[in-house]
């Protein structure tokens, strides 16, 4: 193999065999809506409550498929349930039923 000088940094490594995906899973059978969002962005470049603190619900089901719910919980916790969001998607994704849906599941364990 070929040493080009540079490797992962054990923090930034995400090994998704660690953990559980059952609650992923329970989350897209609450919201089938999860597994079409194809990360575009569109949520986020709308989002009012982006201005004061960050609210991305793109980044957020990222987050979720990787393993970090605490910090999806973060991301999504400055939502006003405005609706701009549900709005603007081009997969017409009802976005406020699925960040409830998030809430439910992942905010489980304070």
């Amino acid at each position: 193999m070929v040493d080009f000088g540079f490797g992962i940094v054990p923090s930034s490594r995400i090994n998704l065999d660690l953990f559980d995906r059952a609650k992923f899973e329970a989350l897209a059978t609450l919201e089938p809506d999860v597994r079409k969002c194809m990360a575009c962005g569109s949520c986020t470049a709308v989002c009012t409550a982006g201005t004061f603190k960050a609210t991305s619900l793109r980044a957020a089901i990222e987050e979720i498929q990787n393993g970090r719910e605490k910090k999806a919980l973060e991301m999504i916790s400055g939502c006003q349930l405005c609706g701009k969001c549900f709005m603007t998607c081009p997969r017409g994704i009802n976005t406020r039923h699925l960040i409830l849906s998030i809430v439910k599941i992942y905010g489980e364990e304070k």
